[in-house]
């Protein structure tokens, strides 16, 4: 029976180079911003010119959102695989809570922008520019990206960062960065348009680093295995 149970959990340890998740999630956050940038004017109160001119590039970037989500929720994994049991109740539900808020926020915003902006833009683009209609789903989508998605990224980022100090999962110096920007996030989000991208840069640095510390060392024992 040991033995049985030695062996599955073998299985399902978490691959070394699963932090890469982090890296994937900052490639695909940067070409949806970058996509939606050249493409949106970053005033929400904008018309809607752009929509007779051609909405490819932001129908891309919509399809790349649950990308981001599912690599995003692979990093998850990856750093509470890295806690174990040196995991806190308390911080591991701020941590994870804050985490899944965020995707949901995230992915609303592109359910908003896609059904209004994108399919009823697809059919009648003349009437949607300048409506009442585009006017409140993008200012609706917009207040959910940088006030609340924004603000639950700093919560995400100030609880990771507090993890990694009390654990030692990742360099100390991330967990000081990682404080300073999400206070940049909680004071400033609304007024910074390219406050979208600093949980993602983020992420690539502390994946970056988990990922060098696990290609450099050898197997953790396993206690569950060892007993």
């Amino acid at each position: 029976m040991l033995d049985n149970n030695t062996l599955t959990r073998a299985q399902l340890k978490t691959p070394k180079a699963a932090a890469i998740a982090g890296i994937a999630f900052f490639l695909i956050m940067a070409a949806i911003f970058w996509l939606i940038r050249r493409s949106v004017p970053a005033d929400p109160l904008e018309p809607g010119a752009w929509l007779a001119s051609g909405t490819k590039p932001v129908a891309l970037a919509l399809n790349l959102v649950p990308f981001a989500g599912i690599a995003f929720l692979w990093f998850i994994g990856v750093l509470r695989d890295r806690i174990g049991q040196r995991e806190d109740r308390f911080f591991a539900t701020v941590f994870l809570g804050s985490a899944l808020l965020f995707l949901a926020m995230l992915f609303c915003a592109a359910a908003i922008l896609g059904a209004i902006n994108l399919v009823a833009a697809s059919t009648a683009p003349n009437q949607m520019i300048n409506s009442a209609a585009f006017h409140f789903a993008r200012s609706t989508a917009y207040i959910i990206i940088n006030v609340y998605a924004v603000k639950m990224a700093a919560v995400f980022m100030v609880s990771t960062s507090t993890l990694v100090i009390y654990t030692a999962i990742a360099p100390r110096w991330i967990a000081l960065v990682g404080y300073l920007l999400a206070l940049v996030l909680l004071l400033g989000s609304y007024y910074i348009s390219w406050s979208f991208v600093i949980l993602p840069a983020w992420v690539l640095v502390i994946s970056i680093s988990i990922l060098k510390d696990n290609l450099g060392t050898p197997p953790r024992p396993d206690p569950i295995g060892d007993r």
